[in-house]
């Protein structure tokens, strides 16, 4: 019995694969400072030319992985309609991911955070967080139209609140994984956003969230102060 021959498209995607996993695994160990197509290619096994064709240069490089190490971070979002449940899903979501973070996502919020200080990223990573709040501008919008969110909130504002206070979340993870107890911080944080935006006519229901490790978590409605 013979194994099919890979196609072109398939050699290709998987050298780019492997080429942006061991560009990953770089700028972990190195820094992007370091990073250059000739190492990314000794890691991956692979000759700088081939580097060349598929990036050209490290800008593109870096841009492409800035891509793919944020792509799909919090999963089970697929067919969720936009509103505060969503919203709450994603939170809950991002924040139950840093506690298994894998070598792309430690990446990104290096590449992330050096961005601050490098002009050359800063593009990339404007483009990505631009996307990031739209998205979650998205779910405040839905969940003021249907109701489950309080009207005056801005969803602009919002959408900036959140981005920070998940990206701050996740460097202090990464750079001290035991300051923080993420099941805890979960539902704390989680839980202080649905209080934060629910409407009125939404206070005191349940809001059941669904985790990346297929539970549910339930948040109840809290107790009248005294």
């Amino acid at each position: 019995m013979t194994t099919a021959r890979r196609t072109q498209q398939e050699r290709r995607d998987r050298a780019e694969a492997a080429l942006l996993t061991a560009a990953a695994e770089l700028v972990v160990e190195q820094g992007v400072r370091s990073l250059t197509l000739a190492k990314v290619g000794e890691r991956a096994g692979y000759s700088r030319g081939i580097v060349t064709h598929h990036f050209g240069a490290k800008q593109v490089l870096v841009e492409r992985l800035a891509r793919a190490t944020q792509a799909g971070f919090v999963p089970g979002l697929d067919g969720v309609p936009p509103g505060l449940g969503r919203l709450l899903r994603l939170i809950d979501g991002y924040l139950g991911e840093l506690g298994r973070i894998g070598v792309f996502n430690r990446a990104f919020l290096l590449l992330w955070a050096e961005a601050a200080t490098q002009p050359e990223l800063a593009p990339i990573f404007r483009e990505r967080d631009d996307a990031f709040r739209a998205d979650l501008r998205d779910d405040v919008e839905a969940g003021i139209a249907d109701g489950t969110i309080d009207p005056g909130v801005d969803p602009a504002e919002v959408a900036v609140a959140v981005v920070g206070q998940l990206r701050g979340i996740a460097l202090q993870r990464l750079l001290d994984p035991q300051a923080t107890d993420l099941e805890q911080l979960r539902g704390s944080v989680t839980g202080y956003w649905r209080r934060a935006l629910a409407s009125d006519a939404a206070e005191g229901r349940h809001q059941d969230i669904q985790c990346p490790d297929g539970g549910l978590q339930r948040s109840t409605p809290e107790a009248p102060e005294a």
